[in-house]
């Protein structure tokens, strides 16, 4: 038996989720030398994605969503790198690098139902560049950022967006891959640290919400109105932008990140919702596994790889390490911190 450090989801939390109380650090031993389940396998994880979606699953069993609640008492899954260590998995080895959504453990038991899902697939080490892309530009953020971006946004060269969280890993990949569409690019965040960043990747301009109310930025930064919202924040952000943006305009609803700590009764209200009808805006949220963005993911690969090649996009990450820390990082992104870009846990090297 080896120890084997686990996030656990010990309690349901009702605002931030706090280290320690909603999720703790518990050793739960792994004998190495088990066998692999039937059609499954054991594994060491190598990299965690930490990332929003993962708050709206510290909820009760009994609410329903888009994806499965956590399990009280169990690790929290989250999309990562495993290696295999033994398999009974016809499509995976020894020594293979697996991407998917497992266990947040240092070794698992990995059964056939995460296997048996169209995101798992076998991943390889790429020329100059980390193991960790794959978590990152050539992940769920990547194909999250290119799908809804073409499928909803329909960006066309002249126009202009307007990317809401700019400097975090999804609302990076939006501004690098509008730039490189030919539009105007404008982003909000929430330190004068962060606007010279996303300024100095791809950005036209932004401004510092906090600072700065919205509504008052984007009529200095975008006096004839905006095309594209792409919103990873709602509330307030979302709000503005609606008297913002023009007819026909299209508004990408990614995430709602200053709401997830919230309940209901204390969540942010919009106003001018009308302007959905007067304006004919198309507002649509998504889920990145849903077949009409998931199909996107081969497109996605071949664009971004050759996009990295080229030097017009960057995949920035900020990198956590040691399985410990888990918690302090994954509440530190939520509360939007001055870490920049994705946020993942290295866990362990491949062997």
């Amino acid at each position: 038996m080896v120890s084997n450090k686990s996030i656990i989801f010990a309690a349901i939390p009702t605002h931030a989720p706090v280290p320690g109380e909603h999720i703790t650090l518990e050793d739960r031993p792994f004998d190495l030398s088990q066998p692999a389940p039937p059609n499954g396998l054991t594994a060491k994880t190598l990299w965690v994605s930490l990332d929003p979606y993962m708050r709206g699953r510290m909820r009760p069993a009994t609410t329903a969503s888009y994806s499965a609640a956590y399990t009280l008492n169990e690790p929290i899954v989250a999309y990562a790198l495993i290696q295999v260590i033994s398999s009974k998995y016809e499509k995976f080895t020894k020594g293979d690098i697996v991407y998917g959504q497992f266990p947040v453990a240092e070794y698992s038991v990995i059964t056939h139902e995460m296997l048996d899902k169209a995101l798992v697939r076998k991943v390889h080490e790429l020329t100059n560049a980390p193991l960790s892309n794959w978590l990152s530009i050539l992940g769920s953020t990547g194909l999250t950022a290119y799908s809804s971006l073409y499928k909803i946004g329909a960006p066309k060269a002249g126009e202009t967006i307007f990317v809401s969280s700019a400097a975090g890993a999804v609302g990076l990949f939006v501004g690098q891959i509008a730039k490189i569409e030919g539009l105007k690019v404008i982003g909000s965040v929430g330190d004068d640290e962060k606007l010279r960043f996303i300024k100095e990747n791809g950005f036209d301009d932004g401004f510092n919400y906090k600072k700065e109310k919205t509504a008052d930025a984007l009529k200095r930064l975008a006096p004839d109105g905006i095309d594209i919202y792409y919103d990873n924040v709602g509330g307030e952000q979302f709000e503005a932008a609606l008297a913002a943006i023009n007819n026909f305009g299209r508004i990408v609803i990614c995430g709602m990140i200053s709401q997830y700590n919230k309940p209901a009764e204390e969540q942010y209200a919009i106003k001018g919702i009308t302007s959905i009808l007067s304006k004919r805006l198309i507002v649509q949220g998504f889920v990145v596994t849903d077949p009409e963005f998931f199909k996107y993911r081969e497109e996605r690969d071949e664009k971004m790889i050759q996009w990295l090649k080229e030097g017009k996009i960057k995949s920035i990450e900020h990198v956590t390490e040691g399985i410990e820390n888990a918690g302090d990082a994954f509440v530190t992104m939520l509360q939007g911190s001055k870490a920049v870009g994705k946020a993942i846990l290295k866990v362990a090297d491949p062997e």
